[in-house]
C-alpha cells in the first residue's frame, strides 16, 4: 500500500477518535444538546473504506454516523457546529447529530432511523448507473439493519439491477443493547447475501489492511458494473449505544476485552514498525488533530443560533 495512503487513513482514524473524545466531554458537560452515538473504536471501517472512494462517489450513513462523514471529507468545524445546534452547521443546527448531509461531498446523510440509508442508497446508485456516472455508493449499516425489511427489499433491488453499490455492515455485536446472537441465528451476516446472488465477505473490522483491501475489491467490481457486495466488517462499539449509556447489558469484562482491540493503537504500531512513520510523527498528529479539534469548538461556540423566523426553511419533511 502507498505510504501516503497508510497516513492518510492513520489520520482519519485519528481525527474521528479525537472529534469524538471531545464530543462525549462537551455533551456530560451540557453544552451539546440532543443525542450522541459515537464511534469510538469502530475507526477503522470508516478509514479503510472511504480511502478507496472519489469525491464524488456517495455514501449513506447512519445514527452512529460522525466517523463515516469524516472519512468522506466532512469538516470538523461544521460538524460540531451543527452539533451544538449553530445556524453554521452543515444543516443550520437543525439536524443534529443523526441529520448530518453535504451532498457535494457525496455526504446524503446521517439518519436516525435503522436501515432508512438502505433505499436511499439504492437511489444514488440507480442514478449514477443510469447517467453513466461512474460514480459507487457505498452504504453504511448495522448489524441490527440487516433484520429489516429495508434491507431484504433493498439489497434484492440492488441485486436484480445490478447497482453500483457496496454494503458494509459494521458488526459491532449489539443493536442498542441487544446481542446479535439473540437477533440472527446466522453466524457471519455476510452469509446473508447468498439469498440475493451477491458476493458477501467477512473481514476484521479492527484491521484497516483489511478493510482498505476487501472494500477495494469490492468497489472495483461495483465500478466494472458487476453489481452490489455484501461486506461485513467486524468491530467493536467500545462506548454504549448513545453518550450516557451505562451498559448494564455487557460485562466490565468484556468492555476491557474491546479495548484490547484498540484499531488505533495496533495501525500505530504497525506503521512504525514498517518504517512508515515515527512515534514522533504520530504525536505530532495527535497535537496537530487535537488543534484542529479545540478550533472546531470555538467555532461552535462563537456561532450564533438560527433565528426564530428560519424554524421552517429548508425543512421539507
Amino acid at each position: 500500500m502507498d505510504k501516503n495512503v497508510l497516513i492518510g487513513m492513520y489520520r482519519i482514524m485519528v481525527r474521528i477518535r479525537t472529534f469524538e473524545e471531545r464530543i462525549v466531554k462537551d455533551f456530560t458537560e451540557g453544552r451539546i444538546p440532543g443525542f450522541l452515538h459515537v464511534y469510538i473504536g469502530e475507526e477503522a471501517v470508516a478509514a479503510g473504506v472511504c480511502a478507496n472512494l472519489k469525491d464524488s462517489d456517495y455514501i449513506t450513513s447512519t445514527h452512529r454516523g460522525h466517523g463515516h462523514l469524516i472519512a468522506k471529507g466532512g469538516k470538523t468545524k461544521y460538524m460540531m457546529a451543527e452539533l451544538y445546534g449553530k445556524k453554521t452547521g452543515y444543516n443550520k443546527g437543525k439536524g443534529g447529530s443523526m441529520h448530518i448531509a453535504d451532498p457535494e461531498l457525496g455526504i446524503l446523510g446521517a439518519n436516525g432511523i435503522v436501515g432508512a440509508g438502505i433505499p436511499i442508497a439504492g437511489g444514488a446508485a440507480l442514478s449514477a448507473k443510469l447517467r453513466k456516472s461512474g460514480q459507487v455508493t457505498v452504504c453504511f449499516l448495522g448489524d441490527g439493519a440487516t433484520n429489516t425489511c429495508r434491507f431484504h427489499e433493498g439489497v434484492n433491488f440492488a441485486s436484480v439491477n445490478k447497482l453500483p453499490i457496496v454494503y458494509v455492515v459494521e458488526n459491532n455485536r449489539y443493536a442498542e443493547t441487544t446481542p446479535i446472537s439473540s437477533m440472527t441465528n446466522v453466524i457471519d451476516v455476510s452469509e446473508k447475501a447468498k439469498a440475493y446472488g451477491i458476493p458477501g465477505m467477512t473481514v476484521d473490522g479492527q484491521d484497516p489492511f483489511a478493510v482498505y483491501e476487501s472494500s477495494g475489491e469490492a468497489l472495483a467490481r461495483a465500478r466494472k458494473g458487476e453489481g452490489p457486495t455484501l461486506l461485513e466488517c467486524q468491530t467493536f462499539r467500545f462506548a454504549g449505544h448513545y453518550v450516557g449509556d451505562q451498559q448494564t447489558y455487557r460485562t466490565k469484562e468484556e468492555i476491557e476485552e474491546c479495548w484490547k482491540n484498540d484499531p488505533i493503537g495496533h495501525f500505530r504500531n504497525k506503521l512504525v514498525e514498517m518504517g512508515v512513520m515515527t512515534e514522533k510523527d504520530c504525536e505530532e498528529i495527535q497535537n496537530e488533530l487535537g488543534r484542529e479539534i479545540d478550533d472546531a469548538v470555538k467555532y461552535a461556540e462563537e456561532s450564533p443560533y438560527p433565528e426564530g423566523e428560519e424554524t421552517l426553511s429548508g425543512v421539507f419533511a
